[in-house]
């Protein structure tokens, strides 16, 4: 069975809890036998966590395993980060609440750390 999920992070602190559920629920799946799609939006102050290099390493290795991390343009601006100082892989969306929004029409279960 495939669930969807999307980890909702506009707080710096809550980055490391986060991508800690992301990793458990990775590991109960391939348990279970179950998938998990999963996107990660960042917004807020939690913007500056892309650009922390430990942050980015553990963004690296979710992402080698499908997990999709999606950054608020509106935070961008707030704090003026520019799209190629993201890590890789990351998707500028125009408004993060719009695309959880979106998300969750779209089945996504929401989860907020």
């Amino acid at each position: 069975m495939m669930h969807k999920v999307v980890f909702h992070v506009d707080e710096m602190d809550k980055w490391q809890h986060t991508l800690g559920n992301i990793r458990n629920l990775l590991t109960f799946g391939d348990q279970v036998g179950e998938t998990y799609k999963i996107v990660v939006l960042v917004n807020g102050d939690a913007i500056l966590g892309y650009l922390v290099g430990s942050l980015q390493d553990s963004i690296a290795q979710l992402t080698a395993k499908s997990v999709e991390f999606h950054a608020c343009q509106n935070a961008m601006n707030s704090h003026t980060i520019k799209k190629d100082q993201l890590p890789a892989g990351v998707q500028v969306v125009p408004a993060g609440v719009a695309d959880l929004v979106k998300l969750q029409e779209a089945g996504y279960s929401y989860i907020k750390p």
